[in-house]
């Protein structure tokens, strides 16, 4: 068992470097995780102004020489799936479309003789003009941010009325042949629980798989709530009221969402699932294998992490070949190692990280 299943506190143990991480082998923590799941934020900027992520007015981006360029985010990929065992990457942002250079970064990782399996995060805008050349460079799995179909309601949500785009991005990902089509969903409120079987009904019929994530304490307004939280409970209770759910049996593995098989539906002739992400209420950090990468070169090791690890100025330093990446791997490592047991969302202490979702990445 787990420190977490135990329930025994957090530590803030990657605020420093450890001294006493491995030099070889893949990314391990001090408790038997192995991260082997990348998380690549490509930019930080957002084309939707989601009330539960950021302000109308949106934030203060990073400047543009801040953010790491293609050969160097090429270059710290590299390391990872080489030399330290990262088997799937799944680039997100703020939005990952707004980087032009995408297909370049999918296209780089895809040719590697390590190849890991490549999936994206987006918010669906512009996918469908891009999804064919993301495909063609590797892409292998998509997960698009989606509410609500209700058209008045996600505009209050997104403050843009730009539901329509992303339905189209929806259709385009799902005619691509992509092993898989998912719909990310926030509830952000209890009024929007209501709406949640239309938005189910809408994934089942159309072939999406559903992910209802429970709100966490990473809006750049800090003002999370955990008492008006829609909860995992919450939501299985609402799907229960119009669907006939069974327990997956498939094991959930590092996978954060926990799943369940919808009777009566299919996709492509496999048993239609919907899946919850109860990070807050029912969190699966014993499980975690995921390392994160900002889109200025900083590794968290947690979402909720207190402190980060400096990549670019090892990548601008002047060090060169191996050298440059016996550094990144080193440092890497060491992130790793200094992971706490847990996120500590549930502890009486717990601090909200300065940096909002958008500027993390998902």
């Amino acid at each position: 068992m787990t420190i977490v299943g135990l329930g025994l506190p957090t530590t803030p143990s990657d605020r420093v470097e450890p001294t006493d991480a491995p030099t070889t082998g893949p990314l391990r923590d001090r408790f038997g995780r192995v991260a082997t799941d990348l998380r690549v934020s490509v930019t930080d900027r957002c084309n939707l102004r989601c009330t539960y992520c950021m302000p109308a007015e949106g934030l203060d981006w990073l400047p543009t020489d801040e953010v790491l360029r293609t050969d160097e985010l090429i270059r710290v990929m590299t390391v990872g799936v080489r030399d330290l065992g990262i088997r799937s990457i799944r680039f997100t942002g703020g939005e990952p479309l707004l980087r032009r250079d995408l297909e370049d970064l999918i296209s780089a990782m895809s040719a590697r003789p390590e190849r890991p399996e490549i999936a994206m995060t987006t918010n669906g805008l512009g996918l469908a003009r891009r999804i064919d050349g993301l495909v063609a460079a590797g892409l292998d799995r998509v997960n698009i941010s989606l509410d609500t179909v209700d058209a008045t309601r996600f505009a209050e949500i997104t403050r843009r009325d730009r539901l329509h785009d992303v339905l189209a991005g929806l259709a385009a990902a799902r005619s691509s042949g992509l092993s898989s089509v998912k719909v990310n969903a926030v509830l952000a409120d209890h009024d929007d629980l209501t709406r949640l079987p239309q938005l189910a009904h809408f994934c089942l019929d159309h072939g999406y798989q559903l992910r209802i994530i429970e709100q966490m304490p990473l809006d750049a307004d800090h003002r999370w709530d955990r008492a008006s939280m829609v909860t995992a409970d919450e939501i299985l209770a609402k799907l229960r009221a119009h669907f006939s759910l069974r327990p997956d049996p498939r094991p959930r593995g590092s996978a954060p969402a926990a799943t369940w098989l919808v009777d009566g539906f299919d996709v492509d002739g496999s048993p239609a699932r919907i899946g919850v992400i109860a990070s807050v209420t029912r969190p699966f950090c014993g499980d975690c294998d995921r390392t994160r990468l900002t889109a200025d070169g900083a590794l968290r090791n947690c979402l909720f992490a207190q402190g980060e690890t400096d990549l670019r100025e090892i990548v601008r330093g002047g060090l060169t070949g191996h050298d440059l990446d016996d550094a990144l791997a080193r440092r890497w490592r060491g992130n790793t190692w200094a992971k706490s047991a847990g996120h500590g969302v549930n502890d009486p202490g717990f601090l909200q990280p300065s940096r909002p979702m958008s500027a993390i990445g998902g």
